[in-house]
């Protein structure tokens, strides 16, 4: 076997070429027992990028508008504590945010519950801190969510 089968191209990636020698890797969300599209599957990147673009342009607003007065200084030193206040008040309580809601999103435990206070507090927590947030495993599921047994699903 040349090596460049066994790493694939740079277009591809190395799945691709695992998958092309035989290996399987299901769907997204199979090894967590979720469902491969509908209800209850794992949200895709795109849908949970844009909920956290709508709340955090949301925040912004917000920070902006009634915060700082218009005060555009002020208003970036309140946006992440008002959108982490946000999202942990709409999370416990709904398990959704208004761009999660927009998107068709919703976070829950592993079990399909609602995610705990305490669950909702380090993940949002780790989501301001944006590294958590941005790496994610095989099924694309952030280590902010991983830390706290948490997954997004589509409603």
């Amino acid at each position: 076997m040349d090596t460049r089968d066994a790493l694939g191209s740079w277009i591809d990636g190395p799945k691709t070429a695992a998958e092309r020698m035989g290996a399987e890797f299901g769907y997204r969300g199979e090894r967590l027992g979720l469902p491969k599209e509908g209800p209850g599957a794992l949200a895709g990147p795109g849908r949970r990028i844009g909920a956290l673009c709508v709340d955090g342009w949301l925040c912004s607003l917000v920070a902006y508008g009634l915060v700082s007065q218009g005060g555009a200084a002020s208003a970036n030193m309140w946006s992440t504590p008002l959108f982490y206040v946000m999202t942990v008040v709409l999370l416990a309580t709904t398990g959704t945010t208004v761009g999660k809601r927009l998107f068709g999103l919703r976070v829950v435990r592993l079990d399909g519950a609602r995610a705990s206070i305490p669950q909702v507090l380090l993940r949002t927590l780790l989501l301001c801190l944006v590294v958590p947030a941005v790496v994610w495993d095989r099924d694309t599921r952030g280590l902010h969510d991983k830390a706290v047994g948490t997954v997004e699903v589509r409603i």
